[in-house]
């Protein structure tokens, strides 16, 4: 359990302006917004940032343990077994681990055995599931075990006799197979419940079938919004063939792609404590901190990216540790940034005043650095200025080292 002394959670404020584009749109086609303060403003969902984020972070990891969020659990795992064993035909691997991973049950009210994981003829799962490499590497292994398919053949064979005999399960026999059976099938859950992989650690995961596997989130991401109120706009366009004849002046085509240009405000935050508790290791802990900085400053959704090559990076990032509660600071954009001179500027100003602000009603952060590309005198009010996004996760990872050992 851990107690308030104990906590530490870290804050991420970044100020980033997007030109036209359209970076997440809803289902009819047009850029995401949201009101707020009155106005309307742009919208980006968290979920499209931490896909980008995922992205990145196993991008920058390709040899480390990172997840893969997919309904093809069975494949994954079946291409690790061949790894292991290339004499292994992909089908006969795959049904190894179907068979394997249907062993995993719980009971219902009725008594009757559930399964944790439906997976269909086409080895695909109802709903998509998070798991890391190792843990598919661990599942492979256990799945060509000679013990664990020794003592899951047993039982299949034990099960057949009750079916026929309802009295033979009170046997001795049955019992001892029975029980050595049921720590087999629980290694498969403690698998899945250990060797968590960052991203997992980060952003959680959930299966509706069976809490136990559930992982919280150790990250929250808010929905950027703009700090200004901005208004869609349409790009009208025209694709024409090549190959049409030369009486013909018409468009191939003809269409419209919405987009807007927005300063956007961008927050994440991350409770330490619970980070190092699901990676069990403090230089692990500090590692992914410094990875998931990385990734929220330098990630970015790739929605209409070839229209409008909108690859922007942040213009100010924040970065604060706090022991008593994270904190949102969008509030400083509640009344909207009014300007013809540039929205970064005013909206790195209008956070700056709103950090020492809410120091009124929470404690003074423990630590806070900051990077900018614009000189703002209230910037220096509020921490350590780094000279870079490399520096600043450098010099933050040693300062947070101290605090985790010494919390």
């Amino acid at each position: 359990m851990t107690t308030n002394q104990e906590k530490l959670f870290l804050d991420i404020h970044v100020i980033q302006t997007l030109p036209p584009s359209n970076i997440n749109r809803d289902d009819t086609g047009s850029p995401k917004t949201a009101q707020y303060g009155g106005v309307r403003r742009a919208r980006v969902s968290s979920q499209a940032w931490k896909r980008a984020m995922r992205e990145y972070l196993v991008d920058s990891l390709k040899l480390g343990n990172t997840s893969a969020r997919t309904v093809k659990i069975v494949e994954y795992i079946a291409k690790q077994i061949q790894l292991i064993d290339q004499s292994i035909k992909i089908d006969a691997a795959k049904k190894l681990v179907k068979e394997m991973l249907e062993r995993v049950v719980k009971k219902k009210k009725s008594g009757k055995d559930e399964k944790i994981f439906v997976i269909d003829d086409e080895y695909k799962l109802s709903a998509l599931f998070f798991i890391s490499k190792f843990q598919s590497i661990k599942l492979a292994e256990l799945a060509l075990n000679s013990e664990f398919v020794e003592i899951c053949n047993k039982f299949d064979a034990l099960s057949g006799k009750v079916k026929e005999d309802k009295e033979y399960k009170k046997s001795k026999e049955y019992k001892e197979i029975d029980a050595a059976y049921k720590i087999q099938v629980k290694k498969i859950k403690e698998i899945l419940n250990e060797l968590l992989s960052i991203d997992i650690a980060f952003f959680g995961r959930m299966l509706a079938s069976d809490p136990s596997l559930n992982e919280d989130a150790s990250s929250q991401v808010a929905h950027a919004i703009s700090t200004h109120a901005i208004q869609t706009e349409f790009d009208f366009f025209t694709a024409i063939d090549d190959l049409a004849p030369e009486d013909n002046a018409g468009a191939g085509m003809l269409g419209t792609v919405e987009f807007n240009s927005s300063t956007l405000y961008r927050y994440a935050n991350i409770a330490i404590h619970e980070l190092v508790s699901q990676l069990d290791d403090e230089e692990s802990a500090v590692n992914a901190l410094k990875l998931f900085v990385e990734a929220f400053a330098k990630s970015l959704p790739t929605g209409k990216a070839n229209a409008f090559a909108n690859q922007t990076l942040p213009q100010a990032l924040v970065v604060t540790v706090r022991n008593d509660r994270p904190v949102n600071l969008v509030s400083a954009f509640e009344e909207p940034v009014k300007t013809t001179n540039g929205y970064v500027k005013k909206s790195i100003e209008k956070l700056s005043k709103e950090f020492v602000k809410v120091e009124k009603m929470v404690k003074k952060p423990i630590l806070t650095f900051y990077v900018s590309l614009e000189e703002v005198e209230e910037l220096t009010k509020i921490g350590t200025e780094k000279n870079s996004i490399t520096e600043l996760v450098e010099d933050f990872s040693q300062e947070l080292s101290d605090l985790i050992q010494n919390r």
